[in-house]
Order: structure tokens, then C-alpha cells, then sequence
């Protein structure tokens, strides 16, 4: 490390592979002061202008917001906040174009500028020096700040940062042509850059600063030399101009000589690098309490009538700044999507720049400069038509890449879309720096090629991630599934393995639970069958009481048969003695003594029946009381008893229906005779009315 820092003391340093040295064309706006623009009638705000994740919104449409406000919060380390440049109220939030090479749409926020410029509340810190690690970093995270040198990564993570430091390095390179916002930067703000460096170095507390700038700025140079003059740990290290040595890996080769490998950071071997606007950007934040809400921007180009660096506020149109440099296009701007513009436009220098096809993109937290070129100045900007022939194998490409790789071949495999290949080819280390495009005779866009493969393979890269996170999902889904049915089977068995070993334990008696089982079963059906026996007794018991009427019955018809032949026979013996009156009227009292007879006969019959019918009844009383439950059954066999008593009282009803019907055959069948009886009795008498009336 001494001998780095000896060479460094000595102008000493080192070189990295490749490079080129296009025209600088810094002139046009160099020797200008950065001017202050008008508020814009609209701002629209991407809520992604970094590396990483957008974050979550804490405004809605119709709401008013003030200078400074965050209009989002972050919910993920990778994401950071984005606040409001201006004050005025929430139009719209909807997708809209933005500062891609895809020209993609992503979610914005629009703003209607209300022209107060209100801030909100903030809190100056007069001296950073008593606030702690974490306060400081917190304070970095809530501005919003991100790497300004065109990554974007999270300024917030890069310095939180554990192992030791061996060298902070400062870019001030700014090697692209046509690109002067750091260096007006450095000569108006440079105070307030070292400022930053500051509190960089009181989170990292690294060995040695190093201040990496290109000869081409001397004003800046000077500035950065008076204000470090008294700080011993700084150095400002003038480098000679080459493109690209703004590169992170490039300058630390310049300034370290040591070599970034491929797969890995700077961090890993002990280096951090921050780019002097995001110095600018931390010093603003800490101290003064503004967040991450304007950037200086470089408005150059032919075609522009006034080129010049701006101070540009997030998310400000293009038009916007166009409009206030002297640049004239050939389309109506009122319409809401004009045309492709001509001249066209860069966001970006001419190198790794892109065009965009749409003036209303927004400047974000990257963009650093717009050019719009004449055609004699850029003629390959106004071709349409791609003017690309064959490779020629020459090896130009090969020979000026800055990070030493085969371009010739990853444009082969970038062409097959041979994603393994580029891999293999480390097609990420290309730092898009367009130096082999430039060089190339046979005009390929070779970074145009990079980049859309570069793009694919991280789109496949997520979706890989998404399939491998749904196959863990479904993986642990099948064996959660898998180990809640082992656990039900094994419960099962548990369970019946407990109630074998219950049925086999031997109970207080002696005999087991499963002979208790058995003997309670037992029980139950001999309770069953003593019910059954009971209702076929009572039943029996009626249909004997229901036999002995009719047999009864029976007997009456009987003999009332015999009575009615005797009395025949004696008719037909009075009518053999017509002659003898004597006789027949002794037959005739004798007659009359019968006739007494069967009336008696008949009132016996009648007091019978009347006796059996009594009995009947006394009968059924008797068998109903007895089939009638006590009142001091137990509770428990109410419902039992309550059961067995409406079965018998519905036999009852059916036996007392069979008697009546019997009683009713009966009457039916004795009042037949008794007519048939009265019949044959007045037969019997006519003989002795006509004797008697031939008497008279």
C-alpha cells in the first residue's frame, strides 16, 4: 500500500487495457455557469430510478404534496424513496414512458406543479460530526440517494459496508464527450463535495481518499486542490484522459493497479467508489435535510442554439429543457405524443447513450446529459436505415475493450441468442461503454446487440427464479401433505393399538372388558326379548278373552236352535191332534207353557251375555293394569316404557275392534233367529186361531 501511495505523491499511475480518445466536444458547455430553469408545468415520476425495487406509495391522486415529501417508502433494502422536487397536487398515477432503451412504460406519478415551491418542515444539522454511523446512513436511505454516475446503485447499502477499507476513490473522471455536469459541479459545489467526502469517511473510515479526475478539467482541478489543501488524507489525483476511464473497474486499475475480477465488487478487496454528484447529493441530505430531487444535466448538441448544464428537477420533461436551450423541432408539440423528433434526441452521451422516441421521458436520478447532434455532426443518428455490413474479423473490437473481452464473439452469441455461451464469455462485465461500436468499420451496434441479450438473459434469469420458487412451494406443499397422513395413520394406529390393550385388561372381577362388553350386549337383547314376551302375553291374554266370547256366542245360538226345533215339533204334533180338542188344548197349555219357556230362555240368554260382557271388560281392565307402568320407574326408562305401553294400547284397540265385530256378527245372526223363531211360532198358532174361530 506505501508503494501506491508513493506513486500516487509522484504522478505515478497505472494503465488498464484498451480505450479510446474520441473528441471531447466539452467546449460548448464548459466554460458556463449551470443555470437555474423555470418550474415546469408538470413533473412525472418514475417510482423506479435506481437499481433494484420500486417502492411502496404513500400518496393517491388528488392528494397535495410539498417540496421534499417522499412520495414513496421503502419496504426492501434495495429500494429507495422518491420525493417531490416541487409543490402541487397528485394528477395522475398511471404508467408512461421512461429514460430506458426499451422505451418501456413503467408506473409514474404525475405532479401539476401549483408554482409556490413550498418545502416541507426540515431539520439543518449544523455539524455531521455528532451523529452516529447508523443516524447518518438512516438519513442517506430517507433522501433517496442513489449512485448518480449512470449504475443507481443504493448509496444507502454501498456504505454500510462491515470490512475494513483500504481506499475510498472519488470519480471525477467524466470521460464521455460532450458531458460537463460533473465538472461545472466541482467548480461551483466543491466545497459541498468535500462536504460529502466527509461524512463518507466518517462511515467507512477508510486508509487513503483518492480523487480520480481527468486532465481536461482544470478548473475543477483547481477547485477540488483548494478545497482539500488542509485535509492530508485526500489526494487529488490527475489522470491523463482516456476513454473510458470513469469506469468503476477502469479508475481503481488507474489509481490501485489492482484488477476487479470477473463475479466480483470492489468491496471485496477493501475498495469503495462514489461518484462526486452523489458526494454533492449525501452532503445535501445530511446537513441540509434535502433529499435526492435535482441533478445537474447537460443540454449540448449542434442542434441546440444555447447549450448549457441546468439544474434539472426529477422528473422534468426533456421538452422542458429543450425548450429553454434553443433547440426548435419539426413537430407539434400540443399533441400528447408527438413524432420521432428531428434532429433526434440522446438521453446520454454519444457513446452509451440511447435515443428516446418520446420528449416527454423525464430526467431521473442517472441522467446526466441530453444531446441533440446536427447531422454533419452525428450523421449515424439521423441514418434510419441500419448502414451494418459483415464482420471483418479485423480485431479493432478486441483491441480498445476496456474490460479485456471478445466482442466479435459475443455479438455471434448474442445473435443465436446462446445465453450459455455469453455467460461463459462474461458478457456482464461489459460496461456498455461503446468504445468497440466506435471503432468498428463495419458499423455493428455492437452495444445495442449487449444489451438486448443482456436484458433477456435477466428476464430468464426471473423467470428460472420463479419456477425454482413455485417447484419449492409445491415440494414443500406435497411433503407437509406427506407428513400430515403419516401423522393421522400413526394416530390411528396409536388408537387402536390403546383400545386393544383396554378390550385384554382384566377387569375388577376378573373377567376382561371385552367379556363385559359381551355380557352388557347380553343383557340388552334379554331386555329386549322380555319386552317382546310381555306384548305376546297381553296380546295372547285378549285373543283368549275374544275366543271365550264367541265361544260363548256360540253356545247361545246353540242352544236357542234346539229350542226352536222343539218348539217346531210340537207345532206339528198339535196339528196331528186337530181332532182331539181335549188333547189339543192340553196341547195348547202346553204350548203356551213352552212359549213361557223359550221367553225364559230368551231373558237368561240375554243376562248371559250381559255377565260375559262383564267379564270382558273386568278382564281388560285387568291386563291393562297390569301392562301400566309404576310411577317409581327410573327416569331412565321412561321413554322404553312410554314405547311398550303405546305398542299394547294399540293392540288393545285392535283386539276390542275384533270383539265388537264379533259381538255385532252375533247380535246380527240372534235377532235372523229371533224373527225366524217369531215366524215359525205364528205358523203354529194358526191352527188353534182357526179351531177357535170355528168354535165360535
Amino acid at each position: 500500500m506505501e508503494s501506491i501511495i508513493e506513486r500516487i505523491l509522484q504522478n505515478k499511475f497505472w494503465n488498464f487495457h484498451g480505450g479510446i480518445h474520441p473528441p471531447e466536444q466539452k467546449t460548448l458547455t464548459s466554460g458556463k455557469p449551470i443555470k437555474q430553469l423555470p418550474l415546469p408545468k408538470q413533473l412525472i415520476l418514475p417510482l423506479q430510478q435506481h437499481i433494484g425495487r420500486q417502492g411502496d406509495l404513500l400518496v393517491k391522486v388528488g392528494d397535495k404534496v410539498l417540496k421534499g415529501q417522499a412520495l414513496t417508502q421503502s419496504s426492501n433494502p434495495m429500494a429507495v424513496p422518491v420525493h417531490a422536487p416541487t409543490s402541487g397536487t397528485i394528477s395522475a398515477i398511471r404508467k408512461s414512458a421512461i429514460a430506458h432503451p426499451s422505451g418501456l412504460s413503467e408506473l409514474c406519478i404525475f405532479i401539476d406543479v401549483d408554482g409556490d415551491d413550498t418545502w416541507k418542515t426540515r431539520e439543518i444539522c449544523e455539524d455531521f460530526t455528532k451523529l452516529n454511523k447508523q443516524k447518518i446512513i438512516q438519513k442517506i436511505a430517507d433522501a433517496g440517494i442513489a449512485g448518480m454516475g449512470g449504475a443507481g446503485f443504493p448509496t444507502h447499502i454501498k456504505v454500510n459496508t462491515k470490512p475494513e477499507i483500504n481506499f475510498l476513490i472519488i470519480n471525477a473522471a467524466e470521460c464521455e464527450p460532450y458531458i460537463t455536469a460533473d465538472d461545472l459541479l466541482m467548480c461551483e459545489q466543491s466545497e459541498a463535495i468535500i462536504d460529502g467526502i466527509k461524512i463518507l469517511e466518517q462511515l467507512l473510515n477508510p486508509a487513503f481518499i483518492l480523487i480520480g479526475i481527468e486532465d481536461n478539467k482544470p478548473r475543477a482541478i483547481k477547485a477540488l486542490q483548494h478545497a482539500t489543501k488542509n485535509i492530508e488524507k485526500i489526494s487529488v489525483c490527475v489522470l491523463p484522459t482516456k476513454y473510458p476511464t470513469g469506469g468503476e473497474k477502469q479508475l481503481i486499475k488507474i489509481l490501485t493497479g489492482k484488477e476487479v475480477k470477473s463475479g466480483t465488487l470492489p468491496i471485496h478487496s477493501g475498495i469503495v467508489v462514489q461518484n462526486v454528484a452523489t458526494c454533492f447529493a449525501i452532503s445535501d441530505a445530511v446537513i441540509n435535510d434535502i433529499p435526492l430531487i435535482r441533478r445537474v444535466v447537460t443540454v449540448t448538441g449542434q442542434a441546440v442554439s444555447k447549450p448549457q448544464n441546468v439544474w434539472a428537477l426529477l422528473g422534468t420533461p426533456v421538452n422542458h429543457l429543450l425548450e429553454h436551450t434553443g433547440f426548435v423541432t419539426e413537430h407539434d408539440s400540443s399533441k400528447a405524443n408527438p413524432p420521432v423528433t428531428s434532429p433526434p434526441v440522446i438521453m446520454g452521451g454519444p457513446l452509451m447513450g440511447f435515443s428516446i422516441l418520446n420528449e416527454f421521458v423525464p430526467i431521473v436520478k442517472t441522467s446526466n446529459c441530453i444531446l441533440a447532434p446536427s447531422r454533419a455532426e452525428m450523421p449515424s443518428a439521423f441514418d434510419n436505415n441500419s448502414s451494418e455490413v459483415e464482420c471483418i474479423r479485423c480485431g479493432q473490437c478486441a483491441d480498445v475493450c476496456p474490460s479485456q473481452l471478445l466482442p466479435q464473439e459475443l455479438q455471434w452469441s448474442a445473435k443465436a441468442k446462446d445465453h450459455q455461451q455469453l455467460n461463459k464469455l462474461n458478457l456482464f462485465d461489459c460496461i456498455d461503454c461503446g468504445a468497440c461500436a466506435y471503432v468498428c468499420p463495419s458499423k455493428i451496434p455492437l452495444v445495442q446487440y449487449y444489451r438486448i441479450a443482456k436484458a433477456e438473459i435477466r428476464q430468464q434469469q426471473q423467470l428460472d427464479l420463479k419456477a425454482e420458487k413455485a417447484k419449492s412451494r409445491f415440494e414443500a406443499r406435497k411433503l407437509r401433505l406427506e407428513k400430515d397422513k403419516n401423522a393421522r395413520e400413526e394416530k390411528h394406529k396409536k388408537a387402536a393399538a390403546a383400545r386393544k390393550i383396554a378390550m385384554s385388561k382384566r377387569s375388577a372381577d376378573g373377567g376382561s372388558a371385552s367379556s363385559a362388553v359381551a355380557a352388557a350386549l347380553a343383557r340388552v337383547k334379554a331386555k329386549k326379548k322380555a319386552k317382546s314376551n310381555d306384548e305376546l302375553s297381553v296380546f295372547s291374554i285378549e285373543k283368549a278373552e275374544s275366543s271365550s266370547v264367541l265361544s260363548v256366542s256360540s253356545d247361545e245360538v246353540t242352544d236357542e236352535k234346539s229350542q226352536v226345533k222343539a218348539a217346531i215339533a210340537r207345532a206339528k204334533a198339535k196339528r196331528l191332534a186337530k181332532k182331539d180338542d181335549v188333547s189339543t188344548l192340553k196341547v195348547a197349555n202346553k204350548d203356551s207353557e213352552e212359549k213361557e219357556k223359550t221367553i225364559k230362555t230368551v231373558k237368561t240368554v240375554d243376562d248371559k251375555k250381559a255377565k260375559i260382557a262383564a267379564a270382558v271388560a273386568k278382564a281388560k281392565a285387568k291386563a291393562k293394569k297390569e301392562q301400566q307402568p309404576e310411577q317409581s320407574l327410573p327416569s331412565s326408562n321412561e321413554k322404553e316404557v312410554k314405547a311398550t305401553s303405546t305398542k299394547t294400547d294399540d293392540k288393545k284397540a285392535r283386539i276390542a275392534a275384533a270383539v265388537a265385530k264379533a259381538k255385532a256378527k252375533a247380535k246380527a245372526k240372534k235377532t235372523q233367529e229371533k224373527d225366524q223363531l217369531a215366524v215359525m211360532s205364528n205358523e203354529a198358532h194358526a191352527p188353534f186361531k182357526s179351531s177357535n174361530e170355528e168354535s165360535e
